[in-house]
């Protein structure tokens, strides 16, 4: 910074640079020399979607803008750290935070800058460009394989823990993509779906026994990958012998799935929450290290993850067994560990997170709270989960609505008693327009 210069700061996402981004610098370069205080992932995740491109990407965009003479990473939505650290004579930012998510941000602005006798300068809004609607337009547009497979590592690194719904065609898929709420005034959604094995099989109307092949499902995954831009993690049973599943990674990882989960068993699948009710065979830990390093060796990019998820307690053989395997699985070449639990209470999977916490290898937990729904995923997520799947309730929701739509017809003899339950035509007409 060149003496005597006032001191410039300015923060942006800046994944799309547009008029308004430059006439944002443009102004500030009339006040002095401007440092751009550039979000990284981890703060743009606390409150919408991630970036399309990465802090890196970001930072060599900034850099090479006209009047821009630092680039430094903001890591919170709170300026505080970074004002303190350089006191800027003025921030500069839009007008368009005085409401909204960002006003209580702003407000503390105002409040550190005055320490130094600092001072905000807002600029008008820039008319007709808007990040949100361009980022729409990119949604409309859709994504890349290449750039969905590596979104979930992406959003491993930037946030607390990914929050995972179940889809089984490209309707549950919308609902995935578009459904945001506020939760005392933070934005909430989605991060990521879930292909499961038990609800593609129960759509097509046959048993959880594998019976539908992996080319079949593949056409689901891409029916669901035509309307949404999310990443997704495919459930692939037992993923077969070990050769076999190694053509299959290629072709999930072709696709552009970010991730496939295979569970440590042998022999007819049986879905576990049966539990020790059928015959379930676990595979011995050295076979199913075998499988791991199979699908290792098939894959092309290290963005793709191989979860492998434990039996251990499911079968009643304990933690101990179960954190055993956790460990031989890591050292196997796994990017994550799936526990899963059939009891109503969540006791053993904080004990197992409690052990697993322990080990000296440590990758990403995946937990899946269906028998034990009664816990908070706050509570998984501050006992290490970092991966929460909500595995089959968008199709255990619509099978009971369904039929109670096809009762009512049936008992009264005519669709009007029905139609409280039921989305208007309008609507469902407009949920997908004609592009």
């Amino acid at each position: 910074m060149q003496k005597g210069k006032n001191v410039v700061y300015v923060c942006m996402v800046a994944d799309m640079i547009h008029p308004g981004h430059i006439n944002i610098i443009n102004e500030a370069v009339k006040l002095g020399q401007v440092t751009v205080g550039l979000l990284t992932d981890v703060a743009v995740a606390s409150y919408k979607r991630l970036p399309c491109m990465n802090y890196e990407q970001r930072k060599t965009v900034v850099e090479n803008i006209k009047g821009v003479q630092c680039v430094l990473p903001q890591e919170t939505l709170d300026y505080t750290d970074n004002l303190r650290n350089i006191k800027p004579d003025y921030v500069v930012h839009g007008d368009d935070w005085q409401t909204g998510i960002q006003a209580s941000v702003r407000h503390k602005v105002i409040e550190v800058l005055k320490e130094w006798g600092g001072k905000l300068v807002e600029i008008p809004y820039t008319k007709g460009i808007s990040s949100t609607i361009l980022n729409e337009v990119i949604k409309e547009i859709g994504t890349t394989p290449d750039i969905r497979l590596k979104s979930l590592r992406r959003l491993i690194d930037a946030k607390p823990f990914i929050r995972v719904l179940e889809v089984h065609n490209g309707l549950t898929g919308l609902v995935v993509e578009n459904l945001r709420v506020m939760v005392e005034g933070i934005p909430r959604e989605f991060d990521c779906m879930w292909s499961s094995s038990l609800t593609d099989s129960t759509a097509r109307g046959k048993p959880d026994i594998e019976t539908v092949d992996i080319s079949s499902r593949m056409i689901t995954v891409n029916d669901i990958f035509e309307v949404t831009t999310k990443p997704l993690i495919f459930d692939c049973d037992t993923g077969g012998r070990p050769e076999l599943f190694g053509f299959k990674v290629r072709s999930l990882e072709r696709l552009g799935v970010s991730a496939v989960v295979i569970e440590d068993k042998i022999g007819l699948k049986q879905n576990s929450l049966f539990g020790t009710e059928v015959k379930q065979t676990q595979d011995t830990i050295e076979d199913f290290c075998v499988k791991i390093q199979a699908g290792k060796k098939a894959r092309i990019t290290d963005a793709f993850m191989i979860i492998s998820r434990i039996e251990s307690l499911i079968l009643d053989k304990g933690i101990k067994d179960a954190s055993r395997r956790a460990q031989s699985y890591i050292e196997a070449g796994s990017d994550a560990i799936m526990i899963h639990s059939r009891r109503e209470e969540p006791d053993e999977i904080f004990d197992f997170l409690d052990q697993f916490n322990k080990l000296q290898n440590q990758v990403p937990i995946v937990v899946v709270p269906t028998s034990y729904n009664k816990v908070f995923e706050d509570d998984l997520a501050k006992a290490g989960a970092k991966i929460i799947i909500y595995a089959n309730h968008l199709l255990r929701a619509a099978y009971p609505a369904m039929v109670q739509v096809a009762k009512s017809i049936l008992m009264n003899g005519r669709s009007y008693d029905s139609e409280k339950q039921c989305i208007s035509i309008k609507e469902i007409l407009n949920l997908i327009p004609v592009k």
